[in-house]
């Protein structure tokens, strides 16, 4: 997918109306940002707002996260049962101190 996020409100304005008019190729929308079909079309809306506006349109490639390829069992069980905690309130350093989830600050180190 193509994400595209705009930094004026004339770009963002153009965004919007593009996402109206090619409804099929928008994946997603998120005010001041768009997800893209990552096809020829999707390119050329993101690359004519680029062309328009110049730095104030932000163009990225994105690939979606397969959390069973990409994420450790550890931190993908952390996830969980930092989900189910009996405490809404406690951070997750509390949560994981003395317990076998993955230090925080450990995986901030760690890339995927």
């Amino acid at each position: 997918m193509l994400l595209v996020v705009t930094y004026s409100r004339a770009a963002r304005q153009t965004l919007r109306n593009a996402c109206g008019a090619h409804e099929e190729t928008v994946v997603r929308r998120f005010g001041r940002a768009a997800l893209l079909e990552e096809s020829e079309f999707g390119a050329f809306l993101a690359l004519r707002l680029r062309a328009e506006y110049g730095v104030d349109v932000q163009v990225e490639r994105t690939e979606p996260l397969n959390e069973f390829e990409a994420v450790p069992e550890t931190v993908r069980e952390a996830a969980k049962a930092y989900a189910d905690r009996e405490h809404a309130s406690t951070p997750y350093a509390k949560f994981a101190s003395g317990e076998a989830h993955p230090d925080p600050a450990a995986m901030k180190d760690r890339e995927l």
